[in-house]
């Protein structure tokens, strides 16, 4: 008798805590996994992207000539051919999709409620949603009507399948279902960067009206230290070798600051997983960083974590105005210090030519209290950390999205402000009065860069980076490299958020 089938179909996610698109391995793909197989252990449990769901739509064949890459289809697993088929077969499919911020990626295009619809429409057995997209099912349930038979908005576990969850399960019930990933990574047509969980909620005593974080936890719930390192030792065993300690709202702030638990923290999963080639952070709260014990830390991830790490700090907006109208609470003061302390903890190079830890910067645009004076705070701010030397890894300029359940939401966005008509030649001056000097210094002309891969080709050329948190992408011009080529490169020039190169020859 053939084994049932159930089917993950990954529409991929976007939050302000973390990032579920390929080659980054989610919490939300894992926590599928984990619940599947413990609640059918007979199952033939499948993992498909929804670029497979394309491909097979579209009759199998490419959007684009080879060698040019397509960002519809480009992310394949083992299954992209029988992606239809697995759907009308499968006697559950767990779709994972949702954006809380909006995002553009080279490689990847997130599911649309379109074409998720579409794929749903293929689907005989029970059709049930997880991640963010299942709190706008919720907020719009005639939009989603009949889509699918159950929600689940942060965690699934095997009891709860069929029946929906608002709030996220308990670490202790999450780490009890954890199974064996290396089913699941042997799917993947790509080398994966495993996204690790910290905490749930946010340390502040007082909550951005934007940010979506508070609402997946209204108190701040911490991991035990050694669960972090078991999951990413069963990841290690099946074949991850990248990580990124990236689904929380501040890396800094685990534990409540302590230096104690992030030294174990770091030092177990370097014990655990000796050649793993990847170890970087994400989000890092600059009220933290700032503060004395936020150098020791930054000094401790310089020292663990491997180079070209990036802590992104959210300013979101230099203008005092702003900042008080949405309790942002971190000051232009606060951050600058809070630059200068990973700058002095990481600014070195390593071994393969990168800085061991720099700063990243989040801005907001269309925040309430916005003006045309806000972009001239900003403007001026940033060129203020230029002037001073210091460095900084990529620089994030966004306008806002008001999700629902936020503070933002329920008092509605403000009526039209600036940078609605002015926010494209407001972020080409950041661009190209901030980013492109910034990438000029971080990168000079000449630096080697070893440890890349193709991974994109595209009419301007072929498109190199390495793993991590906002790796610096390299374009060599003109050129159509096999994707998965390894290479180094030496810098040739810059632009706004990428650098060009050319390759060196191999070595004799």
């Amino acid at each position: 008798m053939p084994k049932p089938i159930v089917v993950i179909l990954d529409a991929f996610t976007v939050e302000p805590s973390g990032l579920g698109v390929p080659p980054y391995l989610s919490t939300y793909v894992r926590a599928a996994w984990s619940a599947l197989t413990t609640a059918q252990p007979e199952a033939d449990v499948r993992y498909l992207t929804i670029d497979d769901v394309r491909w097979c739509l579209a009759g199998g064949k490419p959007a684009v000539d080879p060698p040019l890459s397509d960002p519809l289809t480009y992310s394949a697993t083992t299954n992209r051919t029988q992606a239809v088929d697995l759907l009308h077969r499968a006697d559950r499919v767990v779709v994972i999709a949702g954006d809380k911020v909006p995002s553009v990626h080279l490689h990847a295009v997130n599911g649309s409620l379109e074409e998720i619809a579409r794929a749903m429409a293929c689907v005989r057995g029970q059709r049930i949603l997880l991640g963010p997209l299942s709190t706008y099912a919720l907020e719009s349930p005639a939009e989603y009507a009949g889509l699918f038979d159950a929600v689940h908005t942060h965690t699934l576990t095997a009891d709860g399948l069929a029946g929906g969850s608002r709030t996220p399960a308990a670490y202790g019930m999450l780490r009890k279902e954890r199974r064996d990933f290396g089913g699941l990574v042997a799917q993947m047509l790509w080398r994966p960067i495993a996204e690790l969980e910290l905490y749930r909620g946010c340390t502040r005593r007082r909550f951005c009206n934007f940010c979506s974080e508070p609402s997946k936890s209204p108190l701040v719930v911490f991991r035990d230290v050694s669960d972090v390192i078991e999951e990413a030792g069963q990841l290690y065993d099946a074949g991850v070798r990248n990580f990124r300690l990236g689904q929380q709202t501040c890396f800094f702030s685990y534990q409540h600051r302590s230096e104690d638990a992030i030294h174990t923290l770091l030092a177990g999963i370097r014990d655990r997983c000796p050649d793993l080639e990847v170890l970087h952070i994400d989000n890092a709260d600059p009220l933290a960083v700032a503060a004395p014990v936020g150098l020791r830390i930054a000094k401790l991830v310089a020292e663990f974590c491997t180079e070209g790490n990036c802590a992104p700090m959210g300013i979101e907006s230099f203008d005092q105005v702003v900042i008080e109208r949405n309790t942002l609470t971190c000051t232009p003061e606060i951050l600058r210090r809070a630059v200068e302390h990973i700058n002095d903890a990481g600014a070195e190079r390593g071994p393969g030519g990168l800085p061991k830890l720099l700063p990243g910067l989040n801005l907001i645009y269309g925040l309430p209290g916005e003006t045309h004076a806000t972009h001239i705070a900003n403007l001026t701010h940033l060129t203020n950390i230029l002037e001073a030397g210091l460095l900084c890894h990529r620089t994030n300029v966004r306008q806002v999205r008001a999700f629902p359940g936020t503070p933002l939401a329920e008092e509605g966005l403000p009526g039209p402000l600036p940078s609605v008509e002015h926010f494209a030649s407001w972020k080409a001056d950041i661009d190209h009065g901030w980013d492109q000097p910034m990438k000029e210094r971080v990168y000079p002309h000449g630096l080697e860069v070893p440890g890349l891969h193709s991974y994109f080709v595209s009419d301007r050329g072929t498109w190199f980076r390495r793993l991590g948190s906002y790796s610096i992408q390299i374009v060599e011009r003109g050129a159509a490299v096999p994707v998965a080529t390894d290479a180094a490169l030496r810098v040739t020039g810059h632009a706004p958020r990428l650098i060009y190169g050319e390759r060196l020859a191999p070595a004799a």
